[in-house]
C-alpha cells in the first residue's frame, strides 16, 4: 500500500510548532533562550508533554530504566520486531529549537498519520525520545541510545555534572533505578532497524536548493579533557619571568589544535568548545586551565593520528615552561556507515517525490552511530537555514518538514514491501 500524503493534518506545520512549543519555559532551563539538559526539570517537562502526544497518535508510552521516552504502534500482530523511529530530546546551552527535537516530532506524526489510516504493518514502530546526546550536562554524550544499544559502560553512571552530582544520582532524583539500567538494553532479533530524521546542521542541501538528503555515514569522533597546571599567584605582585602561568600554554595547545586540523585530511576537524581558569578570579594567576578538545573525522585512523599528535604537543608545550599537563579521553566514537540497503530504500522514497537523492556524510553526531551497534540504521537529513545549528538562529520551513515526513511514509512503505516478500 502506497503512503497517502494527505493524511488529515499538517504533518509539516504541526512538527515544527511543536518544536516551537518546547523551545521555551518550562521546557527550558533558561528563560529567553532553550537549554534542556539531560535529567533536569525541563527533560521532564518535555517528556510529559511528549508522552501525550504520543497517546494521542495511538501508541502505548512508557520510561524506559535510562529515561528514554518510549512510543509504540503495534503491527498487525503484537510483539512484533520494530522499526525504531528517533532522536534527542535535549539541547545544547542556548541551542536551536530543532536540532533533535524535530526527528521525534516527525515520528510521532508518521505513526499518527498511518493510525488514522487504520494501517498495521508486518512491524511494530517505537518512536524513540532519547534524553542525552549532546552531553551538555555530563562530559560523555549518547548514553541513552548506548543504554538502548547495550553498549553503554556502567562507570559512565559515576560520571558528574559541574555540581558534582553524579548520573546516577541524577536519574534517581529523576526517578529512574540506576541499578536497572542494564534492562534499557533491546536484544537485536526485536529491532528490525532504526531511522533517524534530523536537520543537516551544515549548508550543503540549501546551497545545493535540495530539502532533503540521504546520509551515508557519520563521522568518527573523540573528546578529551586537558588540564595544565601550574602555580597559582598574585597577579599584581610576580614578575612575568617567575610565573608558571598555565594560561598562554592553553593559548597554545589551542593554536596547535587549529594548525593541526587545518593542514589535515579526511575532514578533520577540532574544537575547544569549553574552557575553566581555577580558580578564575580577577587578581590570581591561574594553578590550573582545564579545556575540552572535541576532534572528529571522516576515519578514525586520521581522528586518532590527530589525537596523537595534538596529545604529544600538549605535553611538549607544558615541559617547556615547567607546567604539567593531563590529557584524558572521555569518550570515543567510530565512524558508523550507514545501512547500504536502507539507504536504497530512502532514495526510492525521495524519487517517489519527484526530489533527487543527494547523498552526503554527517559532521556531527548522531544517536543512529551508536544504534548502528543494535541494527541497521538510516539517516534523512532536513535542510536548515544558513546551516547554522547549536544556536537560536537555527530555522526549518513547514514546507521541508511536510517532505521529510512524506519521505519517512514512503519508506515505510517500501520497508514494508521488503519484510511481506
Amino acid at each position: 500500500m502506497e503512503a497517502d500524503v494527505t493524511v488529515g493534518f499538517d504533518i509539516g506545520s504541526r512538527a515544527k510548532a511543536r518544536c516551537d512549543l518546547l523551545g521555551v519555559a518550562p521546557y527550558s532551563e533558561v528563560e529567553g533562550q532553550l537549554t534542556r539538559r539531560f535529567l533536569t526539570p525541563a527533560h521532564g517537562a518535555a517528556l510529559t508533554t511528549l508522552s501525550g502526544w504520543m497517546l494521542e497518535a495511538g501508541m502505548s508510552v512508557r520510561r524506559d530504566a535510562a529515561a528514554n521516552l518510549i512510543g509504540r504502534y503495534e503491527g498487525e500482530l503484537s510483539g512484533e520486531k520494530a522499526l525504531i523511529i528517533g532522536s534527542h530530546i535535549d539541547s545544547v546551552r542556548n541551542g536551536g529549537r530543532y536540532d533533535g527535537p524535530l526527528g521525534i516530532m516527525l515520528g510521532i506524526d508518521v505513526v499518527e498519520a498511518l493510525n488514522r489510516a487504520g494501517r498495521r504493518l508486518p512491524f511494530a514502530i517505537e518512536v524513540v525520545a532519547f534524553g542525552d546526546e549532546e552531553g551538555s550536562r555530563f562530559p560523555a554524550s549518547m548514553s541513552c541510545s548506548r543504554a538502548i544499544a547495550g553498549t553503554l559502560d556502567p562507570s559512565a553512571l559515576d560520571m558528574t555534572d559541574a555540581e558534582g552530582v553524579s548520573v546516577a544520582q541524577a536519574l534517581k532524583a529523576f526517578g529512574g533505578d540506576p541499578d536497572t539500567i542494564a534492562s534499557a538494553a533491546r536484544k537485536p532479533q526485536d529491532v528490525l532497524a532504526f531511522l533517524e530524521a534530523h536537520i543537516e546542521q551544515g549548508p550543503v542541501l540549501e546551497a545545493e536548493g535540495l530539502a532533503l538528503g540521504v546520509v551515508t555515514a557519520i563521522a568518527a569522533q573523540k573528546r578529551l579533557m586537558v588540564r595544565i597546571e601550574g602555580t597559582a599567584g598574585h597577579a599584581g605582585t610576580t614578575p612575568m619571568n617567575l610565573r608558571k602561568d598555565p594560561g598562554p600554554a592553553a593559548a597554545e595547545a589551542i593554536l596547535a589544535l587549529e594548525r593541526i586540523c587545518r593542514a589535515g585530511t579526511d575532514g578533520l576537524v577540532g574544537t575547544v568548545g569549553r574552557m575553566t581558569a581555577l580558580p578564575g578570579a580577577f587578581n590570581v594567576i591561574p594553578g590550573a586551565i582545564e579545556f575540552s578538545m572535541d576532534i572528529r573525522a571522516e576515519t578514525s585512523a586520521t581522528r586518532d593520528d590527530a589525537v596523537l599528535t595534538i596529545s604529544a604537543e600538549i605535553h611538549a608545550i607544558a615541559a617547556k615552561r615547567g607546567l604539567r599537563a593531563e590529557v584524558k579521553l572521555m569518550q570515543a566514537l567510530a565512524e558508523s556507515p550507514c545501512d547500504p540497503s536502507l539507504m536504497g530504500l530512502l532514495e526510492a522514497a525521495l524519487a517517489d517525490l519527484s526530489l533527487s537523492a543527494r547523498r552526503l556524510p554527517s559532521g556531527a553526531g548522531h544517536d543512529a552511530m551508536v544504534m548502528a551497534d543494535l541494527c541497521p540504521v538510516a539517516m534523512l537529513f532536513v535542510r536548515c537555514e544558513g546551516g547554522i545549528s547549536h544556536n537560536p538562529a537555527e530555522a526549518v520551513t513547514e514546507a521541508d518538514c511536510a517532505l521529510a515526513a512524506q519521505a519517512m511514509l514512503h519508506f515505510i512503505d517500501k520497508l514494508e514491501r521488503r519484510e511481506r516478500a
